[in-house]
């Protein structure tokens, strides 16, 4: 289930990935690092759509305004 109130971990994957050095890697291995980025990407953005699908789903079902109540 989606905690979109929880922040995310400092220090994530995706942070530090974007603070690494390249420049040690060669060009074959810069090469497969993009590959592996862009299966990674296709990856999160097919759990973003079910995701999105799920809560349209709910919304349709359950309505969109039962969405921003609180249970009792």
């Amino acid at each position: 289930m989606d905690e979109p109130d929880r922040p995310r971990p400092s220090g994530d994957a995706a942070s530090r990935l974007a603070g690494e050095d390249l420049g040690p890697y060669s060009q074959a291995e810069l090469d497969d690092r993009i590959a592996l980025l862009n299966a990674e990407i296709a990856r999160v953005k097919a759990h973003r759509d079910k995701a999105a699908a799920h809560r349209a789903a709910a919304d349709a079902l359950f309505g969109q305004s039962a969405a921003g109540k609180g249970g009792g």
